[in-house]
């Protein structure tokens, strides 16, 4: 049995709720009543104060044992027996509403100055640096409809600043708003499609943060153009559709790969087919019948020997030229002669004679 609910009514939860639930029921507490979200409502701040400090003591499970087992005031006066002048009820006469304390007099400066208070020993954390990290652990609000308040929390300026008994190097020491990273992903390809040219869908999940600044994952197809001709390595950049991260969401670039091909070897814009001939072909003649990348037959012969590794071009049966339309570049054809792995006497004494 805790000894006083408070700090949880402060974040419309409940005792036996558990870390995570305290943290989801701070942001969504943080995202209402934050003052650059109520700029007509004066008493937004104080209740934006009041969730901040509910959640530091709820978050920390140390701070929240103490606070279950002896209230609020023995974790603000540091542990401490009450002062002589602090009578039954320290915080009589100076509640708000559901009883919570009124921050501004009590912990945040109020009448009588910063550290005026008669709880001084406990520090306060700044409620917009709370604000602001507990999203930074997850990914930030960027793109949500509060990405405008998470930016001014973070230092972008602001009708509404908190002022408290926190120092003022913390105050200044907004880290400005992150850019957001890149993420790179292979995109492997035929020959043909980058001979022809295509669109690719590519089914991606990302994750998002709703309203409430709870994580879910999406899914969504990207269409990929792919130009006839783009070379391996290429790449195809889509902003802002990856994951959800403090500076907005991240970019998602493919890099293009090729994959094998059965018959041609790509070289830049030419494509290269190879032959294999047994020696008696490349000494007294062959005839072949090879097939482009785009269908076409070419009949290949030579009567006379042919050299291992001698090759010929057929120009503009190539890839297309990406940055030139309309040109291709070579097809080539390159000749590899097989040669035996053992002749025999007669064999060799033959070819002597004959060569």
């Amino acid at each position: 049995m805790v000894k006083e609910t408070k700090l949880y009514d402060a974040l419309s939860t409940v005792p036996t709720a558990t870390q995570d639930e305290i943290k989801k029921a701070y942001r969504k507490a943080a995202l209402k009543w934050h003052p650059d979200k109520n700029k007509d409502n004066p008493e937004a701040a104080e209740k934006f104060k009041e969730c901040s400090l509910a959640y530091e003591i709820l978050s920390d499970p140390e701070k929240r044992k103490t606070y279950d087992q002896y209230g609020l005031e023995f974790i603000l006066r540091g542990g401490q027996a009450p002062p002589p002048d602090a009578g039954p009820n320290p915080f009589a006469g100076a509640t708000g509403a559901g009883g919570m304390p009124e921050f501004s007099s009590f912990f945040f400066g109020g009448p009588g100055g910063a550290g005026s208070s008669r709880f001084s020993s406990y520090t306060t954390t700044d409620p917009e640096e709370l604000f602001r990290n507990s999203f930074r652990s997850d990914g930030g609000l960027s793109g949500s409809p509060f990405a405008d308040i998470f930016r001014e929390a973070a230092g972008g300026g602001g009708s509404h600043r908190m002022r408290g008994s926190f120092s003022e190097s913390t105050r200044s020491a907004r880290q400005p708003t992150p850019e957001v990273t890149t993420v790179e992903r292979p995109l492997p390809l035929s020959l043909e499609d980058l001979y022809a040219g295509v669109t690719k869908k590519m089914k991606i999940k990302r994750k998002m943060f709703d309203e409430t600044g709870k994580r879910t994952t999406t899914d969504t197809v990207l269409e990929v153009p792919i130009k006839p001709g783009l070379k391996k390595g290429s790449k195809i950049r889509f902003k802002g559709v990856g994951d959800q991260e403090e500076g907005g969401q991240q970019d998602l670039v493919f890099i293009v790969e090729e994959k094998p091909h059965p018959l041609y070897v790509r070289e830049g814009d030419d494509l290269v087919h190879n032959v294999d001939l047994e020696l008696k072909e490349a000494l007294t003649g062959w005839k072949r019948t090879i097939t482009t990348i785009d269908g076409k037959s070419l009949s290949v012969e030579k009567a006379g020997p042919t050299q291992p590794g001698s090759s010929d071009s057929y120009p503009g049966l190539g890839m297309p030229i990406s940055k030139k339309p309309g040109q291709r570049g070579n097809f080539v054809v390159k000749y590899n002669v097989k040669f035996p792995t053992s002749l025999t006497s007669a064999q060799k004494q033959n070819l002597r004679e004959i060569l």
